[in-house]
């Protein structure tokens, strides 16, 4: 079983001329979604509230056969109003509760049969959630695989120094880390990409991986590094490119076996070449999301 625990929210994107979209998304919730759809059993650990919006979501997961554990409260969804600009990029503006209230009463079943979990984003910096979520990456290490997207929101991030220690409690406790270039600029603004990475693999991650957008991804392992090709395609909008990419990412770790804990050394044994062979098929799953509106991941049979 994999599990995903994160937001969930609704983007309402505007741009143009068009009247605005509404979208059900988040970025753990996008990853669950784009791992249901590539084929695994998923379950999903996040909050929305009994309202339209909320009903939205709770009918996404339901299509997309992703389980969950916790009901509606009685709190708003949160939303994220967004405005894409000429390139398809959005630019955000949050109405956000993040608490999980009632997890500790489910959790035994969403964490102790993991053999994989993600977080990441809003999830691990807005308290009080972050809190409830850092504390079930550590019931779960003993026995799953751990990944983790920052997927920066500086807004939620007033103390600079304080959001790059929090980010940096769950790169120690992780397997795998992706993480954008911007994000990473932004967390580390004195030094390169490829130098963060490094210093974030010395942390104990057995991969640690940049994406650069059009410029494709690029990756590191204890044996080297290894990069990929974006396909190129016309672009849409990029909103959930990189949630569609961890999700096809931590799809190939399961399809070779490389998840749970007993699997750990063998991920950290994996060589430049295979994970140059990850970072394509996740690039490849990517290009499809920006192909097309808002946060809407890749089936198997899509990803060329």
């Amino acid at each position: 079983m994999l599990t995903v625990i994160g937001e969930a929210l609704v983007d309402v994107l505007s741009g143009g001329m068009s009247a605005p979209e509404s979208y059900v998304g988040g970025s753990p919730m996008n990853v669950a979604v784009g791992l249901a759809r590539l084929g695994h059993p998923v379950t999903f650990v996040g909050r929305y509230g009994d309202d339209g919006y909320g009903r939205m979501i709770h009918e996404h997961l339901r299509a997309n056969d992703v389980q969950e554990v916790l009901p509606p409260d009685g709190l708003p969804t949160s939303t994220a109003r967004g405005v894409l600009d000429p390139v398809g990029a959005a630019t955000y503006d949050f109405d956000l509760v993040w608490d999980l209230s009632g997890f500790e009463a489910v959790a035994p079943r969403a964490l102790d049969d993991a053999q994989l979990l993600h977080t990441g984003s809003i999830a691990t910096i807005l308290e009080p959630g972050a809190t409830t979520v850092l504390e079930a990456v550590r019931r779960a290490r003993p026995h799953a695989t751990i990944s983790f997207d920052p997927n920066v929101r500086p807004s939620f991030m007033e103390d600079h120094g304080e959001a790059v220690a929090q980010v940096e409690r769950f790169v120690e406790l992780s397997d795998v880390v992706r993480a954008s270039d911007s994000d990473l600029e932004w967390l580390y603004p004195h030094r390169s990409v490829e130098e963060t990475c490094q210093t974030w693999l010395e942390l104990g991650p057995a991969m640690v991986v940049a994406t650069y957008g059009s410029r494709g991804p690029w990756g590191l392992v204890a044996g080297g590094p290894a990069r990929a090709e974006a396909p190129v395609v016309d672009v849409v909008d990029s909103v959930g490119a990189g949630d569609s990419f961890m999700a096809a990412l931590l799809s190939a770790l399961v399809d070779r076996e490389l998840v749970g804990s007993a699997h750990r050394g063998d991920l950290h044994a994996l060589t430049p070449g295979q994970l140059g062979e990850i970072l394509s098929y996740a690039a490849r799953a990517a290009a499809v999301t920006v192909s097309r509106a808002g946060a809407n991941p890749p089936y198997r049979h899509e990803i060329p």
